[in-house]
């Protein structure tokens, strides 16, 4: 069993008296988690928004119907729970009128579950995003060792529970999961005419990690105007399949200011989408897949190890760049990724003299762990 480091965080969040909210990117392990959350304790009741009699049942909600529909139970798990109509006001009737019981709810797609939970469960609520597993995560199940020794396979093939526990079919579970589950949420909630421009947008998405995007050229590549792409990328980063890193600016002249560039959440699922698997000594893009692992890692360590920073990139009209800033409290740290432990980078003198950062460090693989484990190399 692969120890989550969510686990702890929510267990201590079991006394209160407010609603936990677990979303996160479907088959990420959310289930899991809360079976093993709630496995040693009595009066469990699980609810499955997938289940057609649940959706009815609920979609007029009162406080003696869920009085009677709960029971004596002392925990309410609601699982796919942006299925159900006002299930933020389900949630708000039972955490205001009826006291005695927990309501854990989970959900793939943070855009539709946050707009009917938001409103209604303003501060009655704690959430948290459950990623697919991180290296943190393995090191601390298994050993450091051997994760570092997965490395490569991690680059190649991700973090999703299923890809790990299934050693040998990882490319078929990828491909079924990318072609089940991926765009799932989108079609469901936005009835999508056209899927495959989404496809070729992901697609196009995926062939241009750590490269700034445009949003017009993007478009042309899939058939799309530059509005629907905006649109469909604000939906994928949504659904948890991409997220966004904007560019860091202080408003001198020669910054990019609206500038971006697009990672997935998993390499894994990256490399499905434009159906690469081969190793990392037969590809060209694994400075690509390097700084994606990177960027996901940090991001899930940040997460899951409560560090707030603010996460950019930066590059200058003259094309001088730096992979990533983390500003902390008005602190910054720069960083630059390498592959190969021979590259040479220098960052740049126009962002050192201006910003004075904390810290300017090349990630190789001779140091990269304490960057995404917090483990001094």
């Amino acid at each position: 069993m692969i120890s989550r480091l969510l686990l702890n965080q929510i267990e201590k969040r079991l006394t209160d008296k407010k609603a936990i909210i677990l979303i996160g990117p479907r088959q990420a392990g959310k289930t899991t988690l809360l079976e093993t959350l709630t496995e040693n304790k009595k009066n469990v009741l699980w609810w499955n928004g997938d289940d057609a009699d649940i959706r009815t049942r609920l979609q007029k909600p009162t406080t003696r119907m869920l009085k009677t529909m709960i029971g004596a139970n002392k925990y309410l798990i609601i699982d796919e729970a942006q299925r159900i109509e006002n299930i933020g006001l389900t949630i708000k009737l039972i955490t205001d009128n009826i006291k005695t019981v927990k309501v854990i709810a989970t959900g793939s797609s943070a855009f539709e579950l946050a707009n009917k939970i938001n409103e209604p469960l303003t501060g009655r609520k704690w959430e948290y995003i459950l990623y697919p597993i991180s290296f943190q995560e393995m090191a601390e199940t298994s050993s450091l060792l051997d994760e570092e020794r997965l490395l490569e396979h991690r680059l190649i093939y991700g973090y999703y529970p299923d890809v790990i526990n299934n050693p040998g079919d990882e490319t078929g579970i990828l491909k079924q999961l990318s072609n089940s589950y991926l765009y799932k949420d989108i079609l469901t909630w936005e009835r999508i005419q056209k899927p495959d421009r989404l496809e070729k947008l992901v697609q196009a998405l995926a062939f241009q990690i750590g490269n700034l995007v445009s949003y017009h050229e993007l478009g042309q590549m899939s058939g799309l105007d530059n509005e629907t792409v905006e649109h469909y990328i604000n939906l994928l980063e949504k659904s948890f399949v991409i997220f966004r890193l904007n560019s860091f600016s202080r408003n001198l002249r020669n910054e990019l200011k609206k500038s971006r560039k697009i990672y997935f959440y998993d390499n894994g699922l990256r490399n499905s989408v434009i159906n690469q698997f081969n190793p990392i000594n037969l590809r060209n893009d694994k400075g690509a897949l390097w700084e994606n692992f990177l960027v996901s890692e940090r991001m899930k360590f940040c997460a899951y190890n409560n560090i707030h920073v603010n996460c950019f990139f930066w590059r200058s009209h003259s094309q001088s760049e730096i992979d990533y800033v983390e500003d902390q409290n008005g602190k910054l740290a720069a960083y630059e990724f390498k592959w190969s432990t021979k590259s040479k980078s220098k960052f740049p003198d126009l962002f050192l003299k201006t910003y004075h950062p904390e810290s300017s460090i090349v990630i190789t693989t001779n140091n990269y762990l304490e960057f995404v484990a917090g483990v001094k190399s």
